[in-house]
């Protein structure tokens, strides 16, 4: 996926926001993005309050948002901002390997979550895996997000009575499950004998009719509606 794809109408270096109340942090944030040359900060704040008034008037494309922060924290600055349209993709940071905070934010929109003391690389990665919108951040992330859920009671509700899985047809039901079980597309492929390129253009239907952000979303959604259970 081009970077103009992956942003939308946007060309240009992806547009970096950091979000942590620890400006020491937010400095070893900012050194290491403006190091990239497909990356730049265009802003920071303090908490998710004044984050929140920043971008309303600074162009992001994609959110370091600090968990734990005092006044407005992450949890609820993430939906907040997700609630508008064409919001910024939202990484939620977090010191904690389970953070209830962490996973609270991925069912308030946000479209991954990451240790503080991530590699460089994974940090850079992620940046541009959620700008890609199809990507699974980390295979350790993505882990500990399925084994989060799996542990979860099963829905009250049958499946079948979810209104949020009724846009959607049996084969696109089918493509949703194998994503909340963790599978790429090629494996999605190889598993339903089909292209690649089909199993794609059902991910992209299923985003679209699920009102779903990116994969992390509809892992989430999966387990929620009872698609894959423990």
């Amino acid at each position: 996926m081009s970077e103009t794809d992956a942003a939308g109408d946007h060309a240009g270096p992806i547009r970096v926001f950091l979000v942590d109340d620890q400006q020491m942090v937010r400095a070893g944030f900012r050194m290491l993005v403006d190091s990239q040359d497909d990356m730049q900060v265009v802003g920071e704040a303090g908490d998710g309050g004044e984050a929140l008034e920043r971008l309303a008037v600074t162009a992001a494309d994609v959110v370091l948002m600090d968990v734990r922060m005092p006044r407005v924290d992450g949890v609820e600055a993430t939906r907040r901002l997700l609630e508008q349209g064409r919001a910024p993709r939202v990484i939620v940071l977090t010191t904690f390997d389970l953070d209830e905070y962490a996973f609270a934010a991925i069912r308030a929109g946000a479209s991954a979550f990451l240790l503080k003391d991530a590699a460089p690389p994974d940090l850079l990665g992620a940046i541009r895996a959620v700008m890609a919108g199809d990507a699974v951040v980390a295979p350790s992330t993505t882990r500990r997000l399925l084994d989060h859920f799996a542990a979860l009671p099963d829905p009250a509700e049958p499946t079948a009575y979810d209104d949020r899985l009724a846009p959607l047809t049996e084969r696109e039901v089918e493509v949703l499950t194998l994503i909340a079980r963790g599978l790429t597309n090629t494996e999605i492929a190889q598993h339903l004998v089909v292209a690649e390129t089909t199993v794609k253009t059902h991910v992209g239907r299923v985003l679209a009719k699920t009102g779903s952000r990116d994969r992390v979303q509809l892992v989430v959604l999966g387990y929620e509606t009872g698609l894959v259970t423990a």
